[in-house]
Formats: structure tokens, sequence, C-alpha cells
């Protein structure tokens, strides 16, 4: 008499909305990056209406500091968004979204991908037109790649504030829409970047 294997058991059905994660590694550097760019945004804020003193001078290096760790933490995030491709959106999901919330949601992407360079970048663009070199950690002096320059420091010194506010915005509507997929729709969404 020979003994008979158990009979396999069958695998769990899976929910069809259920979408696919995004690995630990991005999920870390969401939500690392997206944290400290509102508290770089708070310290952007709180140190411009200070008075001229060693308060603000220091806050305005920890911020410099702060945005050249932001820039590098952007590369490494960049890179690896190209050598990992995100989850795809699942099939029902996608077919439920009008096609104004696809755009939204790529062209959003797309922009603050461009924002985490671009803010950085003109900021020390500023810095090293109005004559104030970064010495990253106040260890490591950075290159200066525009000339010393009053007229072009006025002239780049906005778009720093610009570009920062339009970040600010596009977090506020990505943060929005996540709310509205995990809060009203309930398609389980935001479970594709929580840990």
């Amino acid at each position: 008499m020979t003994a008979s294997a158990p009979p396999a058991r069958p695998a769990p059905p899976k929910t069809p909305t259920a979408p696919g994660r995004y690995t630990r590694t991005a999920m870390a550097m969401h939500w690392v990056l997206g944290l400290a760019l509102i508290g770089l945004f708070g310290v952007g804020l709180y140190m411009t209406g200070l008075p001229f003193s060693p308060q603000r001078l220091k806050l305005y290096n920890w911020h410099k500091w702060a945005g050249v760790t932001l820039l590098a933490l952007s590369a490494l995030r960049l890179l690896w968004r190209l050598t990992h491709r995100p989850p795809a959106l699942p099939a029902a999901m996608a077919q439920a979204m009008p096609g104004w919330q696809k755009l939204a949601h790529h062209g959003t992407h797309g922009l603050l991908y461009v924002l985490f360079f671009a803010v950085p970048l003109i900021g020390w663009a500023y810095s090293s037109a109005a004559g104030f070199p970064i010495v990253f950690l106040g260890v490591w002096p950075l290159p200066d790649f525009v000339p010393v320059s009053k007229e072009l420091a006025e002239a780049i010194k906005p778009w720093h504030q610009y570009t920062a506010f339009a970040m600010a915005g596009l977090v506020v509507l990505h943060v929005a829409a996540a709310l509205k997929h995990q809060l009203i729709d309930r398609d389980g969404l935001l479970q594709r970047m929580w840990g």
C-alpha cells in the first residue's frame, strides 16, 4: 500500500484591487525625502522672517547643508527608480480612474522629480552668485557653479522661492490624492508605499 501525498492547498484568492507594493528601499527613500522636504520648507519659511543674527546665519547654513543632502538623496532615488520599475496600478483601478486623474498622477510625479533637483540647484546657484559659498557641514567647500554677481543673485533669488512653493503645492496635492484614495475610494493604493 503506497502512501499518497496530501492534497495541495489552493492558493488564497487575490483581492482584485490589491496593488503591488514598492520595494522597501523605495518606501524608505520616499518617506525620508518627503518628511525632510516638509521640514526644510518650514525652516526656510521661518529663517527668512528672522532679523539678521547668528541664529539666522546658522539656520541658513543648515538649510544649505540639508538642501545639498536632499539633492544627493534625490539623485539616489531617481537612480533607484530608473533601475527598479515601480509597481503598475492594478488593472481595475487604472480602468476606473478618469483620464484627467491618470494625467495628474503622472504629471505630479514627473514635476516633483524635476523640482527635487531644480529647487536645491537654484538655491546653490543663488548662494554662489551672492558670494556665499557652501561649505558642507562646515568642512567640505563645494564648488560655485556660477560667478559672483549681485545682479545675477538678485535675478536668481526669487526663483528659489517660486520653485520651493511650487514643490510645496505639489506635495500638498500628492498628499491630498493619497488621502482621497485611502479615505474616499478605499482602493488600497496607499498600501503600495506603506511599510
